[in-house]
């Protein structure tokens, strides 16, 4: 009887400490799920996650962040009176990071992140340092588009030069500075190709709507425009229709575009993927740096050229990446940020 009782005392006690020694483990799961499970929460500007361009690649960013085990989700804005609401639900969800899309969400992002000074935010094409209350929790995601917009724009010059055009195009949709710097550097880039071409340039007044970009892509063409870029996320579609139908070639903007057809001579690159995705990273890792801006230029590949139409000629693409190197290598001075 007393063995059969130490026999039950042995196995209660090992029972027990099996117990415990599940529970330390189901803890440590359980904290380290919990370490796992950050989150990002990414807000849209009004083009959409089907834009092709501009928003589409910030989902880019985000859906490559959610494979190091991020947590992500998307809220798309359909109008601007969307922002505010938008982030707020971010905030309050409690994401690790809320990232908002886009220069025209500023106000939004100023007043959204000053209400929750305790959450960490970052916002593309925005420098923080100019905004209103200018808080230390918002990191801004910039770009220098002048780079990109130059190397394009060497390409429209040396191919209007050899056409023995006059003129080339680019249709922005409103005049803010990220879309100004594109245009800026277009301009230069293209006047160095061929010093006497004349530039055309419109706004849309729309990032959306496609057929008030290709009415101004036609009319510049029938000035003489013999290449048209998009600075217009989806409205800028039609700009590259517009190429199309007049058998031109359209340039493209932010993302590679040249999927859409040989019309697309090339695209103008912004890699906001990349941007929002190391904005994740260095958030989750406490390294986010609020109150200051990160720069994305030529030198850290942040801004580039896409693949070339196979109707280019092979002169244009050698010529085109050899100013690459220049530009990497910060010999090409002067390249304006703002249309004059």
């Amino acid at each position: 009887m007393r063995k059969r009782w130490l026999t039950l005392t042995v196995l209660a006690i090992v029972t027990v400490l099996l117990a415990s020694v599940v529970a330390v483990t189901r803890g440590s799961s359980a904290s380290a799920a919990h370490k796992a499970a950050f989150s990002a929460c990414l807000v849209t500007d009004v083009g959409g996650l089907n834009d092709k361009s501009f928003n589409h690649l910030a989902y880019v960013g985000l859906l490559r962040a959610q494979k190091t085990g991020v947590k992500g989700r998307v809220i798309q804005s359909n109008s601007g009176n969307q922002y505010i609401p938008n982030l707020q639900t971010c905030a309050q969800s409690g994401a690790g990071i809320t990232i908002g899309v886009g220069f025209l969400m500023q106000d939004a992002m100023d007043a959204v992140a000053s209400s929750f000074p305790k959450n960490k935010f970052a916002i593309v094409d925005v420098d923080v340092t100019t905004m209103k209350h200018k808080p230390k929790n918002v990191e801004g995601l910039l770009f220098k588009e002048q780079e990109a917009g130059y190397l394009v724009g060497y390409a429209a010059g040396l191919w209007a030069k050899s056409q023995g055009a006059k003129a080339i195009g680019s249709v922005g949709g409103l005049k803010i500075p990220p879309v100004d710097r594109y245009i800026a550097g277009y301009q230069f880039g293209a006047k160095k190709a061929d010093p006497g071409l004349k530039t055309l340039n419109d706004y849309s007044q729309d990032f959306v709507v496609q057929a008030k970009c290709k009415e101004k892509a036609l009319n510049q063409i029938s000035q003489g425009s013999v290449v048209e870029f998009q600075v217009a996320g989806q409205c800028g579609l039609g700009v590259l229709d517009a190429a199309r139908s007049k058998k031109l070639f359209g340039i493209g903007v932010d993302a590679d575009q040249g999927y859409l057809g040989s019309h697309v001579m090339t695209s103008a690159l912004k890699k906001v993927d990349v941007a929002v995705a190391s904005a994740i990273k260095s958030t989750k890792q406490g390294e986010l740096q609020g109150g200051k801006n990160i720069v994305f230029d030529a030198k850290v590949n942040g801004v580039g050229y896409g693949k070339w139409s196979p109707k280019t000629p092979a002169a244009i693409k050698k010529a085109v990446a050899a100013q690459f190197v220049l530009l990497k290598a910060g010999k090409i001075k002067g390249i304006p940020a703002t249309v004059k």
